[in-house]
C-alpha cells in the first residue's frame, strides 16, 4: 500500500495567504471601527428570528429615537396638544391606525442612537430600516434589522427578563451598516450589571 504525501502548491500557498489576508483586513476594519466610531448604550428587545439553525446568539432589536425624524406621512403623527387643542412641543407618538416604517441614517446624539429619515432626494443614500407601532412614541421605534450577540456555549442566557429589568447592549455605530455590538448589560430599579458571556 502506497501512502500519497501531501504537498501544498505555490497556488495553493498563494490562495491561502489570499485568504488570510482578506479576514485580516475584515477583523482590522472591526477593531479600528471599534474604537475610532461613536458608542452608545441602546435598550434592546429579544426578536425570535424563526431561522431552524440559530446557534448559540441572542437575537435583539435595538431601541431607536425617531422624534428628530419627518415621517412618510405627516398624519401618521400625534403630537401632543393642550386643553385648547393646539399642538404643544414634545415626542409624537405613532397614530394608532397602522405602524410607520422608513430608511435613516443612525447617529449619536447626546448619548441616545438617533435615526434620522432619509428622504426620496436622498434615496441612494446608505441607510437602516426603522419602524414604528402604533401608539408607541417616536423615542422608542425600532430598527428592523435585528442585531446577533454571540455567546459561549454554556454561558446562561438572560433571559426572559424579570419584572422591571431591562436589556441593554452597548453597540458601536458605523458610518454605513448596522450598529454592532459591544456587550450587554441588565438594568433595574436604576442599577447597572455587565453581563459576562464566558
Amino acid at each position: 500500500m502506497r501512502i500519497f504525501k501531501a504537498s501544498l502548491s505555490g497556488a495553493s500557498v498563494a490562495l491561502l495567504l489570499v485568504q488570510l489576508g482578506l479576514v485580516g483586513s475584515v477583523a482590522a476594519t472591526y477593531l479600528v471601527q471599534r474604537w475610532t466610531n461613536p458608542r452608545v448604550w441602546v435598550r434592546a428587545a429579544a426578536f425570535d428570528p424563526q431561522l431552524p439553525m440559530r446557534g448559540r446568539y441572542l437575537s435583539l432589536q435595538l431601541t431607536v429615537n425617531g422624534c428628530q425624524s419627518t415621517l412618510p406621512s405627516a398624519g401618521a403623527a400625534d403630537f401632543p396638544r393642550d386643553v385648547t387643542g393646539a399642538v404643544t412641543p414634545g415626542p409624537y407618538s405613532i397614530r394608532r391606525t397602522a405602524p410607520v416604517r422608513f430608511r435613516a441614517r443612525l447617529e449619536v446624539q447626546n448619548q441616545i442612537l438617533t435615526a434620522i429619515r432619509i428622504g426620496n432626494e436622498d434615496a441612494g443614500a446608505p441607510g437602516q430600516w426603522v419602524h414604528g407601532l402604533p401608539g408607541v412614541s417616536c423615542a422608542a421605534m425600532r430598527l428592523d434589522q435585528p442585531v446577533a450577540f454571540y455567546i459561549a456555549e454554556h454561558a446562561a442566557i438572560p433571559l426572559p427578563l424579570q419584572i422591571g429589568q431591562e436589556l441593554w447592549m452597548e453597540v458601536t455605530v458605523p458610518p454605513k451598516g448596522p450598529p454592532r455590538p459591544l456587550q450587554l448589560a441588565l438594568k433595574q430599579n436604576g442599577l447597572w450589571k455587565p453581563l459576562a458571556f464566558e
